[in-house]
């Protein structure tokens, strides 16, 4: 009776895991706010910061912008994954949290392009670092009986942040004015200071872990090999089509516009993405419970191949459609991050489970910055934002074939 007792005990959700869960998701959802900020200001931007009235370098400078971020959201996500391995998940996260706040704040105060492609890159990397972090500190506290669900909820404060950043655009027409929003997530950063405590897990194997010098020769042991592998495919194809989607949709979405300047029209499409992605991803938890992981992957890219190909191949003049068409495929983009952020963690021991999730979420993100920067140059070759887009979608192919393929791994896909 006192091992039931004990166990209903633990399963039980406390004030304080409310109050880290509320900093793990405001945290993330200005991390999604700052990650898409830039996109939905773009062209703004870039007429303020750069002399040239040619189109042919407003869009490399525009992709040097949008890349370099990923760049640096890719490092972040693995160098902060190990440091929170090595010092803890409090004090990687709040450092992490400031890193992208101060950043940020700068990016609104810098007069040419450069300052702020130096700004954004490291603005990624604070990002990078809190996603993972926020994603491996809840996997380890969280009760496991609503761990799915609340992973799954969390997953939905990056799209919370888009969507912020698509009104903040609708209300803001300065973009220096809106990354003084930065300065809200610093706040919180500084107040979780005294509200936030060290995970009980990672005290429990801190001692194993600070005799681990090479946490690297662990992640690619032959036991975890295969894990890593699936982990970074599965989740790196979903974020390739993604980001190319996300960081050039505004642009695209202005290219369809000859009769108005387009800010309502991409403030309105930020915020479906952004709405569809919260509501995917808030029900991303029961989804998987009910049709298993794998079904579950197996939808999200098939949908989101065939959207892609509908919205981007389908649409030479801007109409509702395009509205409607945008929410579905970040509806599936939502439910797929659910998915992999409950799955990819559990598949690694406490002492490199950030390492090891960092290394999934971001290594993907590499090939990521590289897509959105040849996007732009691409974008003069094949005809359009929309064919450059298209063509880096094609990538959720490649995730689908991978999950077809792992039946192997199905005992773990449940």
């Amino acid at each position: 009776m006192k091992n039931g007792i004990a166990n209903n005990e633990a399963q039980k959700i406390t004030a304080y895991l409310w109050v880290l869960f509320g900093v793990c998701f405001i945290s993330s959802a200005f991390g999604g706010t700052v990650s898409t900020l830039m996109s939905v200001y773009l062209p703004v931007v870039i007429k303020d910061v750069q002399l040239s009235s040619d189109t042919g370098e407003h869009a490399r400078i525009s992709a040097y912008i949008n890349a370099v971020f990923i760049f640096g959201w890719a490092i972040g996500g693995f160098a902060w994954g190990v440091i929170s391995d090595r010092i803890g998940r409090k004090k990687a996260l709040l450092l992490a949290i400031g890193c992208y706040a101060v950043f940020t704040i700068l990016t609104g105060m810098l007069p040419n392009w450069w300052s702020i492609v130096l700004c954004r890159v490291l603005s990624g990397f604070g990002v990078g670092g809190v996603l993972v972090i926020g994603f491996t500190f809840i996997s380890e506290v969280w009760p496991s009986k609503s761990k799915a669900v609340f992973m799954g909820i969390l997953s939905i404060a990056f799209p919370v942040g888009i969507f912020s950043a698509g009104l903040i655009n609708y209300m803001v027409s300065s973009w220096q004015q809106a990354f003084l929003s930065g300065f809200v997530p610093l706040i919180l950063a500084i107040a979780g200071i005294w509200i936030i405590k060290e995970s009980a897990n990672w005290k429990t194997s801190k001692q194993q872990i600070l005799q681990n010098n090479n946490p690297a020769e662990s992640l690619f042991s032959p036991a975890f090999r295969k894990d890593l592998l699936i982990g970074s495919v599965t989740f790196g194809s979903m974020l390739i089509g993604l980001w190319a989607i996300f960081s050039w949709l505004p642009t695209w979405v202005q290219s369809l516009i000859t009769d108005s300047n387009g800010q309502k029209e991409r403030g309105l499409t930020m915020m479906l993405l952004g709405m569809g992605g919260l509501t995917g991803g808030f029900f991303s938890g029961w989804f998987l419970n009910a049709v298993g992981t794998r079904k579950a992957m197996l939808m999200c890219f098939a949908v989101c191949s065939v959207l892609s190909f509908v919205l981007f191949k389908t649409n030479t003049v801007f109409t509702p459609l395009v509205y409607i068409e945008t929410g579905i495929l970040a509806f599936f983009f939502g439910i797929s991050q659910g998915v992999l952020s409950y799955y990819i963690p559990q598949l690694f021991p406490t002492g490199i489970r950030a390492t090891a999730t960092g290394f999934c979420f971001n290594i993907g993100r590499l090939f990521t910055g590289t897509a959105v920067l040849f996007v732009g140059i691409l974008v003069t070759v094949l005809g359009g934002y929309g064919n450059a887009i298209y063509l880096f979608s094609l990538v959720f192919i490649v995730g689908l074939l991978v999950v077809l393929l792992i039946r192997k791994m199905e005992h773990k896909l449940v």
